[in-house]
């Protein structure tokens, strides 16, 4: 009795709970903080993250669940289009980019633009 018990507890630990792949979940947002809402996906997804960054000025993020999920990269003259995808739980948490440095980062260009202009005159 003890060895049947024994078996269909270790039986029981073998059987897969069912439970679905979970992304995280969010439409057009400027800052990946915005980006947290977990989503449970269909049985034949995977998870998805979007980021298009618009050089020196901010990044539009998405992400969610995505049966039709596949990677790409796009270059273009005045920034770049990102799309990643994988299939563990939580798996898209990054997207690198945020506003705050973004901004920062164009705030400094253009500072070494208008230095350079200036110094040249004096």
């Amino acid at each position: 009795m003890k060895t049947f018990l024994v078996l269909l507890l270790g039986a029981l630990l073998c059987v897969d709970p069912g439970s679905s792949l979970q992304c995280y979940n969010c439409t057009t947002q400027l800052s990946n903080s915005n980006c947290m809402r977990k989503e449970e996906c269909g049985e034949k997804d995977m998870c998805k993250t979007e980021v298009i960054r618009v050089v020196g000025l901010f990044s539009i993020i998405s992400k969610g669940c995505d049966s039709l999920c596949r990677e790409d990269y796009q270059d273009f003259k005045v920034g770049n289009r990102n799309i990643s995808c994988c299939s563990s739980d939580l798996c898209n948490t990054n997207a690198a980019g945020s506003v705050s440095s973004s901004y920062g980062l164009a705030a400094g260009a253009a500072a070494g633009v208008l230095w350079t202009l200036l110094s040249s005159k004096f």
